[in-house]
């Protein structure tokens, strides 16, 4: 994942999106060729020539200062998102930007799993940045029961939203959670674009799925840490729970997720139901042992 093609990418395609009267602009001619703003409209909002615009939409973003990145996030009216990957960008331009982001780590430490365990009413896991599933208590097993008994593979939440069938009856809501999956991995490759495993997967996912391909183009970028998840899951029908995405800070490039339903909703009743049917998963094979 090239710095300088993916600065010039993200810019370009912002600058796509805004409409002339969307940035405030009352006077510039209507007979447009292309979408969006022209460099120079860009280059007057954020108070630059153009031809220093000009140079960092061919993504040389090293040594822009802080206040040309306001700028630009105000010129092209970029939400939360894309400022904190405008930023990771520019960070990544900069000196020492080929020393590699230290690897988030294979495994949680002990106490936190023993977290993980004691949370047994509520389903929890834990991600790395490319959305590989480090670790996840006995409830988010079964809740992601598809895509745990996905054999292809680590498991990983783009690889399954993508290249397994069963995840487009599993997410009753696939569109959109296939466009936000896409949105966080783009957001990571900016904070570490040298990190193999995740150029790895993108490759992957490129090639063996057009819907993947299609949306990682779209240079999009989303922050992802609560809302709702809308589940079809096989045993226990359709539930909507929220969510919740927190940081381990004592782990970078780790997040922890915990899911949970209304107190005495049916979505409730469905996660004490799925409980059950998960205690009865995992004591079934030792009752069927011969004796």
């Amino acid at each position: 994942m090239d710095n300088r093609d993916e600065v010039k990418a993200f810019l370009s395609s912002r600058r796509a999106k805004i409409t002339p009267e969307q940035a405030g602009l009352t006077s510039y001619n209507r007979n447009r060729r292309v979408p969006g703003l022209r460099r120079s409209e860009v280059a007057d909002l954020a108070g630059v020539s153009v031809e220093y615009y000009a140079q960092l939409e061919r993504g040389n973003l090293a040594g822009a200062s802080d206040s040309v990145l306001q700028a630009l996030a105000r010129a092209l009216h970029l939400d939360e998102a894309e400022q904190l990957h405008l930023a990771a960008l520019a960070r990544a331009a900069g000196p020492g930007s080929r020393t590699r982001r230290k690897p988030s780590a294979p495994q949680v430490r002990p106490s936190v799993a023993r977290v993980l365990e004691l949370m047994s009413d509520v389903p929890a896991f834990v991600n790395n940045g490319r959305g590989d599933v480090i670790a996840a208590n006995a409830l988010a097993r079964a809740l992601y029961a598809p895509m745990f008994d996905d054999a292809a593979g680590p498991v990983n939440h783009a690889r399954f939203a993508f290249l397994n069938p069963r995840a487009r009856d599993f997410w009753r809501d696939w569109e959109r959670i296939a466009t936000t999956t896409v949105a966080m991995l783009r957001a990571e490759a900016g904070r570490d674009p040298y990190d193999k495993a995740l150029t790895d997967l993108v490759g992957e996912l490129c090639t063996r799925s057009e819907e993947f391909r299609t949306r990682w183009a779209a240079h999009d970028v989303r922050l992802h840490s609560t809302g709702i998840k809308q589940f079809r899951h096989p045993v226990v029908g359709e539930l909507d729970l929220n969510f919740e995405t927190m940081e381990l800070t004592a782990d970078p490039g780790l997040s922890m997720t915990l899911l949970s339903a209304p107190a005495g909703s049916a979505a409730d009743d469905a996660l004490r139901l799925l409980a059950s049917w998960a205690a009865a998963r995992v004591q079934a094979p030792a009752s069927s042992e011969p004796r």
